[in-house]
């Protein structure tokens, strides 16, 4: 179903994201996988103990399946579904809405847990809220539970950004900034990082009455990992 949806989107000329949360990076002067050229050794602490670190770094990664484009949103914050439709909406208004004018829809591909869960109202509230503010349709796929190695950001895009990280100690957002940024490949990708500098809270609520306000329209093939998002349409009267 995801192959079709895909298909028909590109076809259309709509645009197509996969959008997934990358591994946590404690930020400090910490050791990490990989090696690096230098005249002289780079002293690094072995342990990463939180208490000597800067903070977490959360990367939101959102990559474009027809342009081949990789977008790196940085947070230190918390990975909410706040976090995660502010990112579409950062990608969308500073890049995809330039890269499709015309588009009228949005696919979004994505795992079926996490700041995108399948399961949350809340993520299905703020994706609402994101759909009117755009004024765009988002139709959400979701890949199911032990399959998000199927996700293509996750074999496309973020194994590159890793690569390009190897042996650099992320000590601020602004090095990661700098390093994640270089992430490219000789078949075409190319890589946009931006900074979200949002601070999130955790434990919100659905609004008590979301439910029997909801205007989500659900699949009728396995409605729980697809459904659409549309636009809010107000009526005026005279």
């Amino acid at each position: 179903r995801i192959a079709e949806l895909k298909n028909e989107f590109q076809h259309a000329g709509q645009p197509v994201i996969s959008i997934d949360t990358k591994k946590k990076e404690l930020l400090g002067n910490f050791q990490r996988p990989g090696v690096t050229d230098g005249e002289h050794p780079l002293i690094v602490n072995d342990h990463d103990f939180v208490s000597q670190g800067n903070g977490t770094l959360i990367p939101h990664g959102i990559y474009d399946v027809t342009k081949i484009h990789g977008s790196v949103h940085l947070n230190t914050g918390r990975d909410s579904t706040a976090l995660c439709c502010d990112s579409i909406r950062l990608w969308w208004n500073q890049q995809g809405q330039a890269d499709y004018p015309k588009a009228t829809q949005l696919l979004v591909l994505c795992d079926g847990g996490g700041s995108n869960s399948a399961s949350k109202h809340i993520f299905k509230e703020d994706l609402q809220a994101l759909a009117n503010d755009l004024n765009l349709e988002i139709r959400i796929a979701h890949f199911p539970p032990y399959c998000s190695k199927y996700n293509p950001i996750e074999h496309r895009f973020f194994p590159h950004v890793t690569r390009a990280c190897l042996g650099v100690p992320l000590d601020t957002v602004e090095t990661a900034r700098h390093y994640m940024s270089k992430t490219e490949t000789t078949t075409g990708l190319t890589t946009t990082v931006r900074l979200l500098e949002t601070a999130y809270e955790t434990g919100r609520k659905y609004a008590k009455d979301f439910l029997d306000t909801i205007t989500i329209a659900f699949d009728n093939l396995l409605p729980k990992w697809n459904y659409t998002a549309k636009p809010f349409q107000t009526t005026s009267t005279d």
